[in-house]
């Protein structure tokens, strides 16, 4: 079993979430704990009471800024619970990570074929003081492999969170023998996921840790295209020497993954094929989350969201990994209503952050302006010797001023 542990700054997103997955039925209310009755008169998920059972601690709340805890606990493919025993784990997951006091909603989702539920709760307790999260990771994994003993649940593996796909774990550069990783993830890619272009699979090399490069060109008259391979941090820099495909083989190549995006293609062409990303993508695409908490939604339901973005914060591009069905598409891929544009209105940077990022922007280009013209370099250096020369001049005047005083005295 793997846990998804998220934040955010207001339960409403996270809750319209799962709104419109029970809407659709595609998920149900488990249970709910401290709260008013989540239904309306006709018996529909009722946003607005689920809130006003979470008002009285936001409202006492002062200082916090991430008031929500949403996690996603997520069994194998193989195991089979029943709704008691997912009520009976989440209300044991919750009390050992000790929001046994606190309010909150428990939500199964049945619209993939590995059925997880969903808790959305708060941090903060009635008095508005946030609630212990020290090593609150390692505290989720270790109660995670009791309950697993307890209901005999496959185990889940180490370093695995992103997908239960053999091979498939983050490169680790200080662990050495970096070929070796490199080699294992990228054909543990090619093997599970489908990438119909080059940037969808580097986009995806670099979740794991590996970086990629078409090189192509020509010499001596002689056209050449061959990929580079090699190793980045979690931050996202480069570390240690790229090497090329050869040193790992043919398979990994140019002309391979060119036969592979062909085929990726042809299988997301499919009647259906993007249907069930597509829905789910939408689901979570509500004004009432923020940029950070559509990505952390879909991060629940095991999909990557990744967007590239300029200097100033404008979306420009984004490419979604569903790692359930191992579909890698961009969102012109999924459709028009899926464009950057669409992400970047529904979601705009923060004026704030724009602001300060265009001032930067602005600075860097003056900077390169001022560099790149050597009269303006001229002028300056001029200006300042004038004003160095004239301070002296003003110094040298005093100084005989006051010899003439003590001359007179």
């Amino acid at each position: 079993m793997v846990a998804n542990i998220r934040s955010g700054s207001s339960p409403g997103g996270a809750l319209y979430y799962n709104k419109e997955k029970v809407d659709k039925d595609e998920a149900e209310v488990l249970l709910w704990q401290k709260m008013l009755e989540p239904y309306d008169k006709c018996g529909r998920l009722d946003i607005d009471a689920c809130m006003e059972s979470f008002m009285p601690y936001l409202e006492a709340n002062r200082r916090t800024t991430n008031t929500v805890f949403h996690a996603s606990l997520n069994p194998s493919p193989e195991d089979r619970l029943t709704d008691e025993q997912l009520r009976d784990i989440a209300c044991e997951y919750m009390e050992r990570m000790g929001y046994g006091e606190q309010p909150y909603i428990v939500f199964k989702h049945k619209d993939i074929s590995r059925e997880h539920i969903h808790i959305v709760s708060l941090r903060i307790d009635e008095q508005g003081r946030k609630l212990p999260h020290d090593f609150e990771a390692r505290r989720s994994m270790e109660i995670l492999r009791d309950l697993e003993r307890k209901y005999g649940l496959h185990p889940s593996v180490k370093g695995q969170e992103l997908t239960d796909k053999e091979g498939l774990r983050k490169v680790n550069y200080p662990e050495g023998n970096v070929k070796r990783q490199v080699s294992s993830v990228v054909r543990s890619c090619l093997r599970n996921y489908k990438c119909s272009s080059y940037g969808e699979f580097r986009t995806l090399l670099e979740r794991f840790n590996v970086s990629t490069e078409e090189r192509t060109g020509t010499v001596d008259g002689r056209s050449y295209a061959g990929m580079v391979y090699g190793a980045l941090t979690d931050d996202g820099y480069g570390i240690g020497t790229p090497f090329k495909s050869s040193c790992i083989g043919k398979d990994v190549g140019y002309k391979a993954l060119q036969k592979y995006y062909a085929t990726s293609k042809d299988r997301l062409k499919e009647k259906g094929s993007l249907d069930s990303l597509r829905q789910t993508v939408k689901d979570a695409m509500s004004p009432h989350n923020t940029r950070d908490e559509f990505r952390q939604l879909l991060k629940a339901d095991g999909i990557d969201a990744v967007f590239r973005m300029n200097p100033i914060g404008r979306i420009y591009g984004v490419t979604f990994i569903d790692h359930n069905t191992g579909i890698v598409a961009n969102g012109s891929v999924l459709g028009k209503e899926f464009s950057a544009n669409v992400f970047n209105d529904l979601y705009p940077a923060p004026k704030q952050a724009q602001q300060v990022a265009e001032r930067h922007v602005e600075q860097k280009h003056e900077e390169q302006n001022h560099a790149a013209n050597p009269i303006s370099c001229i002028v300056d250096t001029v200006l300042d010797l004038a004003d160095t020369r004239a301070y002296e001049e003003q110094q040298r005047q005093m100084q005989q001023r006051r010899k003439k005083r003590r001359h007179r005295s």
